[in-house]
């Protein structure tokens, strides 16, 4: 009994010893990034023992954020002007920095609209009223977007037509409601919902260069466990998670 009881004190005092090891790593990232960035840090969590915490948001916002002094051990940005902004500012630590993942825009439509989307330029057809956005002045997808619209010479005509949201889900959301006819969004973001389907699809050549660059920032608090976390996001493994989702992994 009493060796049972030893034992049983030696394993609570080496959990215990485990717990004040272990490290939480708060990641800032993009809102796409959510359901791969969650599978990931399950499996991360299982073989490393440390703690995983997630702020997600539109790049936008969460670059603001970190830029004002929030707790951000690593930024996964949804491009590249973002954590360019913060590399400015010298708030990430530059040789962590890496271009991980791309993307394609795509045109989307709910499941059961009748709406034919055939090509950018239908958009400016009366039949469809309004278009949903993450917000083209600061939210990538939108930027995304709107530069898009640009270089087809379709974004003066348009304009009056897009509805601004917070984010990218956002405007998946305000088309699967129906409310609005149809969205701009990223590929990514249409494949997980049921409730859309992809009328049109950006090309690759001839639409802008995304990129997902993620980075440990200048002020984390858990530098090395970031870093950790880092390399293992940029590992081969975390790559077919990534293109389970739907993402382009850059090398």
């Amino acid at each position: 009994m009493k060796r049972i009881l030893s034992l049983l004190v030696v394993s609570l005092f080496l959990l215990g010893q485990s717990a004040l090891h272990a490290a939480e790593v708060t990641v800032f990232a993009a809102t796409r990034l959510t359901d791969a960035l969650k599978e990931t840090a399950t499996a991360y969590e299982k073989q490393s023992g440390d703690k995983i915490l997630f702020n997600f948001g539109a790049s936008s916002l969460l670059e603001r954020q970190i830029e004002e002094g929030a707790p951000a051990d690593i930024f996964f940005s949804a491009d590249e002007a973002k954590m360019d902004s913060l590399d400015k500012k010298d708030l990430i630590l530059k040789e962590t920095r890496k271009s991980r993942l791309s993307n394609s825009l795509v045109i989307v439509t709910s499941a059961d609209s009748d709406l034919k989307i055939t090509s950018p330029a239908d958009l400016t057809s009366s039949k469809v009223r309004r278009i949903a956005l993450a917000d083209p002045k600061a939210v990538p997808a939108g930027v995304y977007s709107k530069a898009f619209l640009e270089k087809e010479k379709l974004w003066l005509e348009v304009e009056p037509k897009v509805v601004p949201v917070d984010n990218v889900r956002a405007a998946l959301a305000a088309v699967e409601s129906g409310n609005i006819e149809v969205g701009m969004v990223f590929k990514t973001d249409a494949s997980i919902s049921k409730k859309v389907k992809v009328a049109y699809e950006v090309p690759a050549a001839s639409g802008p260069k995304i990129s997902y660059p993620l980075a440990v920032t200048k002020n984390a608090k858990q530098v090395e466990s970031a870093k950790k976390f880092v390399a293992y996001l940029n590992s081969d493994d975390v790559a077919k998670i990534f293109e389970k989702y739907g993402f382009i992994v850059l090398k």
